[in-house]
């Protein structure tokens, strides 16, 4: 089964466990980038992260460096910002439903994760939502994931993308 782990991440944690999970079953990576993204240091990215996600904006993404509908398993990643996947996420499902656009997901297995430091609320099952019309092998969470017990989450995530590439 050929396999895409397509992500977005500001400081790394998503980064590093798409890498994993990606190495754990052989898969390709995507990694969504925005044209203007937000600062990620200091205080401030919080805000204007927060302010992204509750204005449900959609920024621009650079082109995609994988056309998703070429896998038959696609793997997507987020970390969870004010509850909820980011900014760069919500453009990529724009992009998807978009009819002027190639990379549409229909008919794919899929899978979902997130990275997060308290509450990812919501957030799977938002982003499961956005992938209707696909078979969902999976969803996981990974809770202060690059700051406590690092090595047992990321352990966590090969024994899960493991599972989830066998079905």
């Amino acid at each position: 089964m050929k396999a895409l782990v397509i992500y977005y991440s500001l400081e790394g944690t998503t980064r590093l466990f798409a890498q994993t999970i990606a190495q754990a079953i052989g898969a390709d990576l995507c990694e969504l980038k925005l044209k203007k993204d937000i600062n990620p240091n200091g205080f401030m990215k919080y805000f204007w992260g927060g302010k992204q996600v509750f204005q449900k904006q959609t920024p621009e993404l650079e082109p995609l460096c994988k056309e998703p509908q070429d896998y038959d398993l696609i793997i997507l990643g987020t970390p969870v910002w004010a509850f909820n996947f980011t900014p760069a996420i919500r453009s990529f499902f724009k992009l998807l439903k978009s009819p002027d656009t190639t990379p549409k997901i229909k008919g794919k297995k899929v899978a979902v994760f997130c990275c997060h430091e308290g509450n990812k609320n919501q957030t799977l099952e938002n982003m499961v939502s956005e992938l209707s019309g696909n078979q969902v092998l999976g969803e996981i969470d990974f809770l202060n994931s690059s700051k406590i017990d690092t090595e047992n989450n990321l352990q966590k995530a090969r024994d899960w993308a493991l599972k989830i590439s066998k079905n």
